[in-house]
């Protein structure tokens, strides 16, 4: 059986009468990178602090890289490289001198010797002199990864690292991702870019604390069961405020000059878009379920989910 880093079962979190994260079980294996998406809100980033030891679970069990998520806190901290969704290093401080201070913190003997060998992983040594606030957000990024990285962890916890990174700075980031699983670093990464969402081995999807869906991309667009139509026509807009409500209609969202229509149940769904079948003005094609229509087919599903 592959060694699991984290394995936990049934974590609760709540912060005075709300109820954050329910009844969450995860299991994340070596070299793994996991991705955690869903809404603002969800629960994300409360479960990323407990898996971490940044927040203590009321209740549930478990265990992250050999330790119990309730009682050894402080030992996973120690093994685990937390980025957080704002760059957190010091701007007035160069690269070398923010890595610097990452490894006297950790208490690193050899502080030198791990900085040099960090800048020259990520590709950062022709930089080490440049002061951080004056670095692009791509390279910013690089750098907090970098300060994950420099106490040789053997869990990596991102919460969003690439939110408002240019798409190019974005894939060098991933490709990074996964040559770090490569060398059997496991990574669980929050991110609410579908793109993303696809380059992950598997998937956890909370919505509103409840967790919806796991898997693989593929299987978690397969367990949904989603018949998707597109149609070309004219003012999908109105289109889709009329089809909205009709009964097999769950989603209808305009795409560009195209409506995209989905539901559960294949049948009901089509007989809802019969009328448009029967109009020369209408095209309506079969399509295949993404990511994205799952995701948002699902949210309804939570109770606390906005009305």
């Amino acid at each position: 059986m592959e060694e699991l880093v984290i394995d936990v079962k049934k974590l609760n979190k709540s912060f005075g009468k709300k109820h954050v994260v329910k009844d969450f079980s995860l299991q994340v294996k070596r070299g793994e990178i996991y991705g955690f998406l869903g809404p603002n809100g969800s629960g994300k980033t409360t479960s990323i602090r407990m898996l971490c030891g940044l927040l203590t679970p009321d209740s549930g069990s478990g265990t992250c890289l050999g330790y119990d998520v309730l009682r050894q806190t402080a030992a996973i901290k120690r093994e685990v490289g937390y980025m957080t969704q704002r760059f957190s290093l010091w701007e007035d401080l160069t690269l070398r001198e923010n890595l610097d201070f990452v490894a006297r913190m950790y208490g690193m003997k050899d502080r030198r010797g791990a900085v040099a060998e960090t800048l020259e992983t990520l590709g950062l040594t022709a930089r080490r002199d440049q002061l951080a606030g004056s670095l692009s957000g791509g390279w910013k990024q690089r750098l907090a990864l970098a300060a994950c990285m420099l106490h040789r962890p053997r869990l990596l916890l991102l919460d969003e690292p690439t939110a408002g990174v240019d798409p190019k700075a974005r894939r060098e980031f991933w490709e990074e991702l996964h040559h770090l699983a490569g060398r059997g670093l496991s990574v669980l990464v929050s991110t609410h870019y579908m793109d993303e969402a696809e380059r992950c081995h598997r998937l956890a999807y909370l919505a509103y604390g409840n967790l919806l869906a796991t898997g693989t991309a593929r299987e978690v667009v397969d367990q949904r069961g989603l018949a998707v139509f597109t149609i070309a026509g004219p003012d999908p807009a109105s289109l889709a405020a009329r089809l909205r409500g009709t009964p097999g209609v769950l989603l209808a969202t305009p795409f560009g000059n195209t409506l995209h229509v989905a539901g559960t149940d294949a049948a009901q769904l089509e007989a809802a878009l019969a009328f448009l079948r029967a109009n020369a003005d209408y095209r309506v094609e079969r399509a295949a379920a993404t990511l994205e229509d799952v995701f948002i087919s699902l949210m309804p599903q939570s109770a606390d989910a906005p009305q």
